[in-house]
């Protein structure tokens, strides 16, 4: 599955991330990166939709799927230690493509051996 991302990977992007917007084509999310590993948690502070948010290691391991963050919740949504990325992509889309916690996400913000990866 493959999803045309927007990047967040500055201060100021990753603060706005997804808020204000009312809608978000289905195979369409946003990618925040940051630079060390680190503990992140998210909220949906000022976010109209719902999304799954997927927290994932420097290596483009999924070590966490919170699904269907309610929006306008300011509640934390704690994704784990030593995170680099979180991928948020429409609410209910990783159950309905069987996106699960272990898969590993390609982008060139990751760490990664190219030759592992499968053909296809």
């Amino acid at each position: 599955m493959n999803f045309r991302v927007e990047i967040a990977d500055d201060p100021q992007e990753r603060a706005t991330g997804l808020m204000n917007r009312e809608s978000m084509p289905t195979l369409s999310g946003m990618l925040f990166v940051y630079e060390t590993p680190q503990s992140l948690a998210f909220w949906m502070r000022n976010t109209l939709i719902p999304l799954d948010m997927i927290f994932v290691d420097e290596r483009g391991k999924i070590a966490k799927i919170h699904p269907n963050a309610i929006p306008l919740d300011e509640s934390p949504i704690h994704g784990g230690d030593d995170l680099t990325h979180v991928l948020e992509i429409g609410g209910g889309l990783a159950a309905k493509f069987g996106i699960k916690k272990g898969d590993i996400l390609r982008h060139s913000s990751f760490i990664q051996n190219e030759a592992h990866w499968p053909c296809g």
